[in-house]
């Protein structure tokens, strides 16, 4: 039922602001009578009453309806006398949510049954009340935001304030999303710095994160030096930008002051082709493609090279990047203004001169934008790593070896049976948490130079 109600309320919206914007055209008297606002305003504005109370009661049972059917499951298990000594009510309802209630297609224990009736019953009961709420509320808003509608009523007003509140509230949630995720990393990382030196972690050479389940086992303490994994990627993404970055501007510059209309009519559409082509496709590349070809390449110059190295891993994600690298660029090269351009040419300047000394200048926090998100996307990389680098944190600084990068550890400590309470698993998100610093660091040297070298034009 609650799935209606999703469906019903952009026809509720409708409604009101049909009957908003019909209300006020009548006000209106064919013309005769002057009204504050747009009748679209008046539509808006019943829409806003019509549909925002249903929203929320929907939003607030998406948050908060699942606990409270759980509450009344467990209540009805622990009043049905059918628990066992060694049951808990929560846990018979966490069995029937994961279906490990049923054995042979019947309930595992009396409990079980309870629990998996109480949980239908309170279901279909919330949602009849849920929907009810909603139907009442959205007709009551409706009625109330058509009744207030009169020529003197700031509709425009009122639309705009809570247009401007709804913006206010998205960028409240971005800012809180953003703080819970580096909080959330932080004290996790604290846990890990409780059982690991720091001194360890951050200059530490040997990464061996493997522990055992239990302290009998072998190996039941690892290494977690994370220097070779932090070389690693630094090494891949230097590998990567030294392709991308060069290739993408200076393409970005001959499509953008070079290229005839007919050559970027085809070169765009082709580079958008590239920037669309998933990275397994890429990571399969390089493994089964480039990898063998540098290995090759490298034993006819008599060179010991890896057949999973991070050379391979860097130009298969440095070609995927040029897509993404010249697409800003030349985003931002096109956005300067044209005057600029012709006054450098009338004064005798060359083209040359003209892009080097005026339009890179003013596109520079463009492209500088377009930089960061090009490294920001090597350092992100996960899959190309995987199937071409390998997981081996070597510390190292052949390209022809195999090395490994932050997000591949972090995937591969959060798989897996291991505790959620090892070294093993909280090194993900110490890694995490540095890797956040790492970028929030180069942003503020990248805006440091922006704010340095940029020409500001009126």
């Amino acid at each position: 039922m609650i799935g209606w109600l999703w469906l019903g309320l952009p026809l509720l919206a409708a409604a009101g602001f049909w009957s908003g914007q019909r209300r006020a055209l009548a006000l209106t008297d064919g013309g005769r009578v002057e009204i504050h606002s747009l009748p679209a305003h008046y539509g808006q504005l019943v829409l806003v009453w019509a549909a925002l109370p249903p929203l929320l009661i929907l939003i607030g049972w998406t948050f908060f309806g699942g606990s409270l059917v759980d509450d009344w499951a467990r209540a009805a298990v622990e009043a049905s006398g059918q628990l066992a000594a060694d049951q808990s009510a929560a846990e018979i309802v966490v069995d029937v949510h994961s279906g490990m209630a049923l054995l042979d297609g019947a309930d595992a224990s009396p409990a079980h049954g309870v629990a998996r009736a109480a949980i239908s019953r309170a279901r279909g009961t919330f949602a009849a009340a849920v929907g009810a709420l909603a139907a009442v509320v959205g007709a009551g808003g409706l009625w109330f935001a058509r009744g207030r509608i009169s020529p003197e009523l700031r509709a425009r007003n009122q639309v705009e304030r809570i247009i401007g509140l709804a913006l206010l509230a998205c960028s409240i949630v971005a800012i809180l999303t953003t703080i819970g995720i580096v909080l959330s990393l932080f004290f996790e990382a604290i846990r890990f710095f409780r059982l690991t030196s720091p001194i360890e972690f951050f200059f530490g050479t040997e990464w061996s994160p493997q522990t055992a389940m239990r302290a009998d086992q072998v190996g039941s303490s690892g290494s977690f030096g994370a220097v070779p994994v932090f070389a690693g990627t630094l090494l891949i993404t230097a590998i990567a930008m030294s392709i991308s970055i060069p290739v993408g501007l200076m393409s970005a510059i001959h499509l953008a002051f070079y290229a005839s209309e007919s050559m970027r009519a085809w070169v765009k559409p082709v580079l958008e082709i590239i920037a669309g082509i998933p990275t397994v496709v890429w990571g399969s590349f390089a493994a089964l493609t480039l990898g063998p070809l540098i290995r090759g390449f490298g034993e006819s110059i008599g060179l010991d090279v890896a057949s999973e190295s991070a050379l391979a891993a860097g130009i298969a994600m440095g070609v995927m990047i040029i897509p993404f690298v010249s697409s800003l660029s030349d985003d931002a090269l096109n956005a300067v203004p044209r005057s600029l351009r012709e006054a450098s040419l009338a004064i005798g300047a060359t083209d040359s001169e003209t892009i080097r000394h005026v339009i890179l200048p003013a596109a520079l926090p463009g492209i500088v934008g377009a930089f960061l998100l090009a490294i920001s996307r090597a350092v992100g990389e996960t899959m190309i790593v995987v199937m071409a680098a390998g997981l081996a944190a070597n510390l190292t600084a052949n390209p022809f070896a195999a090395v490994t990068t932050v997000t591949v550890q972090i995937v591969t400590l959060l798989v897996g049976d291991q505790e959620f309470d090892s070294a093993k698993t909280l090194a993900a998100f110490a890694l995490g948490l540095t890797l956040f610093f790492a970028t929030l660091a180069l942003n503020l040297v990248a805006l440091v130079v922006v704010r340095r070298y940029r020409e500001q034009y009126d």
